[in-house]
């Protein structure tokens, strides 16, 4: 038997406190594309990477350019968890960006939500 926090459990089995713990602490991505408005993205790419910076438990920011499509972007994010990716959305900084690139964004394509498990 383990002993954790004061919980004990049996071999193969989980504490629910355990479960919360380690879902809270799975690492979290998002790859998502941002249509941009014609002649816009140099504009909207300058925005994005000024308002990103130095995020508490962002592992990586990556603004793309979509080689097929001239006004379109992809974003590729990876965190330390959700709630980090979370907390991120109520920084100065980061709503600064999202209110100066609002009127540059025509929309979103493609978003997916992963779980990076190796890189480097």
């Amino acid at each position: 038997m383990l002993a954790w926090m004061g919980v004990v459990a049996l071999p193969g089995c989980m504490t629910i406190r355990e479960e919360r713990w380690m879902e809270e602490v799975l690492p979290y991505g998002i790859i998502g594309q941002m249509k941009v408005a014609a002649g816009q993205r140099e504009t909207l790419i300058a925005i994005l990477a000024e308002g990103t910076r130095n995020m508490p438990g962002n592992i990586s920011y990556t603004i793309s350019k979509d080689q097929s499509d001239e006004n379109a972007l992809w974003i590729t994010e990876y965190w330390e968890s959700k709630d980090a990716h979370a907390a991120s959305l109520q920084l100065e900084s980061v709503q600064a960006a999202i209110g100066k690139g609002r009127a540059l964004i025509e929309g979103f394509g493609h978003r997916f939500e992963v779980t990076p498990v190796a890189g480097g």
